[in-house]
């Protein structure tokens, strides 16, 4: 795969494109389409790339990136009008299932994927699934673009990319949510809201990478909850108040809501 054209050049496709030329992808072999010329100047000042407003330019590319927003596509899709066959097509578009894209770009191999905010600082989690046109070669380079910004895990049915939705692509915004809360009750319990954030983000850091070193998490849990203890006191109240249903079912309103949008 000796080039690729990412059409949008916003904040994403920044990441991912930083994340390419740190793992050795040489700039002279990226190219970004935006219609933006601020944008095309900083994408070419930070990273060396290529950049022009021509969508049509991109049927050059061994494979083109769709980094837009879903309601783009089509006409990018008009603008381009040429024939793809033997290029890979990877969407970062939320909702855009595969059958919409070949309708709009024809018999090509796709890859669409669901990554995660936490790309735009090269630790995104990222799920994907590619059309049965694509083949080995274009699933490693695809998977090899991912794994710039973070981790890749291929699903084998696209609709299982729902259930990635609700497991890494809007979980960011529960774990905020969790950092807010024990903000908040730390410092309803006394500390300045300074403090409360300071140690809240660090132990948040801090357990995060704990629980990446390959020990199962029930076990971390339990070596930190000592009998009748306080961390046990704690535990014992989350799970009497629900906290594993509360868990379960805003995944599931999270995949279902995903499933909703995909057919809208």
């Amino acid at each position: 795969m000796d080039k690729i054209t990412f059409i949008g050049g916003g904040n994403m496709a920044s990441a991912i494109i930083g994340g390419l030329i740190s793992s050795g992808w040489t700039p002279s072999r990226i190219t970004v389409v935006d219609p933006n010329a601020d944008q095309r100047d900083r994408l070419a000042s930070e990273h060396g790339v290529h950049t022009t407003d021509d969508v049509a330019s991109a049927a050059a590319a061994d494979i083109i990136v769709l980094a837009v927003k879903p309601q783009v596509i089509a006409a990018v899709a008009k603008q381009i009008n040429a024939d793809l066959s033997g290029k890979l097509i990877l969407s970062i578009a939320a909702g855009v299932t595969i059958a919409t894209l070949e309708s709009l770009f024809g018999p090509v191999a796709i890859a669409r994927t669901m990554p995660n905010t936490p790309a735009l600082l090269g630790l995104g989690a990222t799920g994907l699934h590619l059309n049965e046109r694509a083949s080995e070669a274009q699933h490693l380079a695809a998977k090899g673009i991912i794994e710039a910004f973070g981790i890749c895990v291929t699903v084998e049915r696209e609709d299982l990319l729902d259930a990635v939705t609700a497991v890494s692509g809007s979980s960011p915004a529960y774990y905020f949510l969790m950092i807010e809360e024990m903000i908040r009750s730390g410092t309803a319990l006394g500390l300045t809201p300074e403090d409360a954030r300071a140690l809240t983000l660090q132990t948040a850091l801090g357990a995060a990478a704990m629980a990446t070193k390959g020990d199962a998490p029930e076990d971390l849990r339990a070596r930190v909850t000592s009998p009748n203890g306080t961390t046990h006191a704690a535990i014992v109240s989350m799970q009497e108040n629900g906290f594993g249903d509360v868990i379960a079912k805003a995944m599931t309103a999270c995949r279902d809501r995903a499933v909703e949008l995909g057919k809208a």
